[in-house]
């Protein structure tokens, strides 16, 4: 037997690959191209998590820039603080004017204090999705505390005012 391979009777002869010292070739095995497998993360036994949906109020972080805009262009309003929950991160105010009570969440509350009850604050509103028919407010500050009141801090101090 030679070394060289020798064509076979009737078949067409074979072509030797083409690798000159420029071509290029892959590093990597054809296995080591297929992504691998999602390690399964261990999740809460909440028996409420299938039935759990995403909530559709916007907060400050996933607000649209256009509604971020038209709620800073527009008036500014005042009112007092009817409730606000920390644990639960959010509240509500009453309007000076009058009307319903108006929706507020924790990320819209700026400045160095969490309202209580009684609180005069300013804020501008911003309609709420889908359907865009409720208001929440949005730009809270705080302009008068509560006089004889404790007042905590984000930072979990508490000053009396």
């Amino acid at each position: 037997m030679s070394s060289q391979a020798t064509p076979i009777q009737g078949s067409r002869p074979m072509t030797p690959p083409l690798i000159s010292a420029g071509s290029p070739t892959s590093p990597v095995s054809p296995e080591s191209l297929h992504p691998p497998a999602c390690r399964q993360r261990d999740r809460s036994p909440s028996p409420m998590r299938g039935y759990l949906i995403p909530s559709p109020l916007p907060t400050r972080r996933n607000r649209t820039c256009s509604a971020t805009a038209r709620a800073s262009e527009g008036p500014l309003f005042t009112g007092v603080c009817k409730c606000f929950s920390r644990s639960k991160g959010h509240g509500f105010i009453t309007p000076s004017d009058g009307g319903s009570d108006i929706f507020v969440h924790i990320s819209d509350i700026e400045g160095e204090y969490v309202p209580v009850e009684g609180d005069e604050v300013s804020y501008k509103i911003c309609s709420i999705p889908p359907k865009h028919a409720k208001i929440q407010a949005v730009e809270v500050a705080i302009t008068h505390l509560k006089p004889g009141t404790k007042h905590e801090t984000w930072a979990g101090r508490v000053v009396s005012s």
